[in-house]
């Protein structure tokens, strides 16, 4: 039979730990300190957002081939702009966390990207630039016209609007940039090998006037790409650098 020892009376006392305890920073999310709640006004207005860019594409497939109208960058930018708001709507109506911001920078980035595009190079081109191939310059309030205004000025100043005025500042990061560069460099490639595939001569062959090797050299075309492409990834920077110093319009709401 064992027997416990006995306990000793007096127990030498543990030495002090020097210094001052230092307490490792955590990372706690907003959502454990404060209960997020819905947002029906932004909810609203991206589903608004959503409908335009909709509406563009839609409208532009009743005029068009599809096959060609889905060939252009603003459209396909439309397209995910549409996705993008739709989620991100039914995610501040139902209180949700928000789209990761390497998302909603891109839509956001390629919409702005689309709008630049059509109005400092393609709005006041001769022949006018039509998706549809017509000829005419289109008519104030008439088809063609509403919807090149939907696909490159509504809907992508709403795009704008909602990252100013309804979204928390300092989500977008650098190093998102490469991959945002990813699409366009894609559509790049996509697009000259189409114009391989496509026979000479037939209409839409090259989509863009920049991007004409027929009318161009390949060397200038693809000397217009590299230089697109710089102000593609000047233009995500730029992104970047005034989200990160613009105010926060929606306080500390989530």
């Amino acid at each position: 039979m064992t027997t416990t020892p006995p306990i000793p009376r007096d127990i030498p006392d543990l030495p002090a730990v020097p210094g001052t305890p230092v307490l490792l920073p955590g990372y706690v999310p907003a959502t454990a300190v404060v209960a997020p709640v819905r947002r029906p006004v932004t909810a609203v207005f991206r589903l608004v957002t959503a409908t335009l860019a909709a509406a563009g594409v839609g409208l532009e497939l009743l005029l068009g081939s599809p096959d060609r109208i889905m060939s252009y960058f603003g459209v396909q930018a439309a397209v995910l702009l549409t996705l993008v708001s739709l989620a991100s709507a039914r995610r501040a109506w139902q209180a949700a966390r928000p789209l990761p911001s390497s998302l909603t920078g891109a839509a956001l980035l390629y919409a702005v990207i689309s709008a630049l595009v059509y109005h400092l190079l393609l709005g006041h081109t001769t022949p006018p630039f039509s998706m549809t191939g017509s000829t005419h310059l289109p008519v104030a309030w008439h088809g063609q016209w509403l919807a090149l205004q939907l696909l490159y000025t509504a809907a992508p100043a709403a795009a704008v609007l909602d990252w100013l005025v309804l979204t928390p500042p300092g989500r977008l990061h650098l190093r998102q940039t490469p991959a945002w560069m990813l699409y366009p460099l894609a559509y790049l490639t996509f697009t000259l090998v189409r114009a391989e595939v496509v026979l000479p001569g037939t209409p839409g062959r090259y989509l863009y006037p920049f991007l004409d090797a027929e009318q161009h050299s390949y060397r200038a075309t693809l000397a217009n790409a590299l230089l697109l492409g710089l102000s593609v990834y000047a233009l995500a920077v730029l992104l970047v650098a005034l989200d990160h110093t613009r105010p926060n319009p929606v306080g500390r709401r989530p």
